[in-house]
């Protein structure tokens, strides 16, 4: 399994880091023991962590209410909380870190 991905008893965690102000979301890739996302959005308010959960709810197929922002709010370094330990969510968290 990932670095980046680690089971729970409920559900999933992603740890994350984040380039806001990108010019498009994009999965960059594995980057140490974190997946790299840049995201569209300034880093001001909470933007990037809206979008952040946004964009991977539409990549994962899952509601928004399955995704939670653990730690790291203020902060480039980010933990979220993935609920669900479906075998298809799984393989569609892994496969967030392979290119193409």
């Amino acid at each position: 399994m990932a670095a980046w991905l680690q089971v729970t008893c409920t559900g999933w965690l992603l740890k994350v880091q984040i380039s806001p102000g990108a010019a498009q979301n994009q999965i960059v890739g594995p980057h140490g023991d974190r997946l790299k996302i840049r995201i569209a959005a300034p880093p001001s308010r909470g933007e990037a962590n809206k979008t952040l959960l946004d964009f991977l709810a539409q990549r994962l197929g899952i509601a928004k209410k399955h995704l939670r922002l653990k730690s790291g709010a203020g902060d480039r370094l980010k933990i979220v909380e993935v609920d669900g330990l479906e075998p298809e969510l799984r393989t569609r968290l892994e496969d967030l870190g392979r290119p193409g």
